[in-house]
């Protein structure tokens, strides 16, 4: 692998926007230019240290998915007092951030001062996130989303990262805060860096994976989070794929590669077909559902959704358009269907998107036997049953005007235990040649 250079570090002269950088990035095809905006602004009349904490909430909702934001229901009693559980967490899947927002909110003083006040209250930040997932794996708490929604949150259940998030107008240039080191992965942002990973990259798991990447790396300086962000983007663009067996997905499968971390923000093709999956998961995330599902389900569907590549979403979107619009087109009593799957490079999440033309009992019936169906086969082929799931949503277009589309889901994991005779009804329906007219268009 060849050298890639660092991105180059501008600060705007602008007197409306001084806070605001913009960064020269190399790429394979030139120089690509990156404005860095100053964080989003504080909510007016509330005080400075809550107004953060609800300024770094907004932008994971706004840009990530407001299901993924909790704050604790309640402070958790410990002794004659009480302790919260954390100024912020952010779940996705097995994965947690502990967000500890500290905000500046007298006039900054000489540098030397500001540093030594950073550098303090980055230690107790870090302190204060460690105690709150110590409490957690301790004693589960009742967490409430950034929809409203209560989810019972045991600590064991999760990887955590801490992260020391600083609101400050006027960071000392240079300085990196320092703590004393803990197992548990840490790493400290300002809240530009923070909106600006949000804002990059427009998925919760997204922004997880990069803390946890991160926090494995060498500390930066206070706000040039978006610096590293491109080193590590441009060594992305310059690995090797890794291997993996397209057979794993059957006849037709193929390997697809690319980048962890995009250089260019997601959606920034000028179009907006990269919110068809944003769309989607706020279809599940608004949907009702009877027992015996839970709200512990719905946050399993959506960080299963979530995980989908977010280098990958304006051109799923693009497909996923154009299937809705083409699944119509068949005789009044026809139905057809369009697919679209992706395995990750671990065998063990798959997820199918797909479009038919109309949504009844039959439908549904069939559309669960093709997930169970490509489930099977894939763990069959693996041997890893046990930690497999794949996750099918199927979009059907309306026309009574009310909203373009319906969307359902089925979830299927582990050993289905499925009977031959199942299986045989499955493979009749699903895996037909083309001589047998194929019964569905893999795109």
């Amino acid at each position: 692998m060849t050298a890639t250079p660092a991105p180059t570090l501008w600060r705007l002269v602008d007197e409306d926007d001084a806070s605001a950088l913009t960064l020269i990035v190399d790429t394979p095809n030139g120089p690509h230019l990156r404005r860095i905006p100053p964080a989003l602004p504080l909510p007016a009349h509330v005080e400075h240290g809550p107004a953060a904490e609800e300024a770094t909430q907004t932008a994971a909702a706004t840009w990530g998915l407001p299901d993924f934001v909790f704050q604790q229901v309640a402070h958790a009693a410990k002794g004659s007092g009480s302790r919260e559980q954390g100024d912020r967490l952010l779940l996705a899947g097995r994965r947690g951030a502990v967000v500890q927002v500290k905000a500046r909110t007298i006039r900054p003083k000489a540098d030397a001062l500001e540093s030594n006040w950073i550098q303090k209250v980055a230690a107790r930040a870090m302190s204060q996130a460690k105690g709150s997932v110590r409490q957690l794996r301790m004693l589960p708490a009742d967490m409430v989303s950034g929809r409203g929604r209560v989810l019972r949150v045991d600590g064991n259940a999760f990887e955590w990262v801490a992260v020391f998030l600083l609101d400050h107008p006027g960071v000392p240039e240079g300085i990196t805060a320092s703590w004393q080191p803990t197992k548990m992965p840490s790493i400290a942002l300002t809240r530009r860096d923070w909106d600006f990973l949000f804002d990059q990259l427009r998925s919760t798991t997204a922004v997880l994976d990069y803390l946890f990447r991160a926090a494995g790396e060498p500390a930066v300086p206070l706000g040039e989070e978006p610096v590293r962000y491109y080193e590590l983007a441009a060594a992305d663009a310059a690995a090797k794929p890794g291997a993996m067996d397209p057979n794993l997905v059957g006849e037709g499968g193929a390997l697809y590669s690319m980048p962890r971390l995009p250089q260019a923000p997601v959606g920034d093709d000028g179009t907006r077909a990269h919110l068809m999956i944003r769309f989607m998961l706020e279809d599940i995330a608004l949907s009702p559902f009877a027992d015996p599902l839970t709200e512990a389900d719905r946050h399993t569907v959506l960080s299963d959704l979530d995980r989908l590549p977010v280098g990958a979403r304006t051109e799923w979107g693009h497909l996923l358009l154009e299937m809705l619009g083409d699944v119509p087109k068949v005789p009044a009593a026809h139905t057809k269907w369009r697919f679209r799957r992706q395995l990750d490079a671990d065998a063990t999440h798959q997820i199918i998107v797909g479009a038919a033309s109309r949504f009844n009992a039959e439908v549904r019936a069939a559309f669960t036997a093709y997930v169970q169906l490509r489930h099977h086969e894939v763990t069959s082929r693996t041997g890893r049953a046990e930690e497999s799931y794949a996750l099918g949503v199927l979009l059907t277009p309306r026309l009574d005007g009310y909203r373009p589309w319906d969307t359902s889901t089925v979830r299927v994991h582990g050993d289905l235990d499925l009977s031959e005779e199942d299986l045989q009804l499955h493979r009749r329906l699903w895996n037909r040649t083309a001589e047998e007219g194929s019964a569905v268009t893999q795109d």
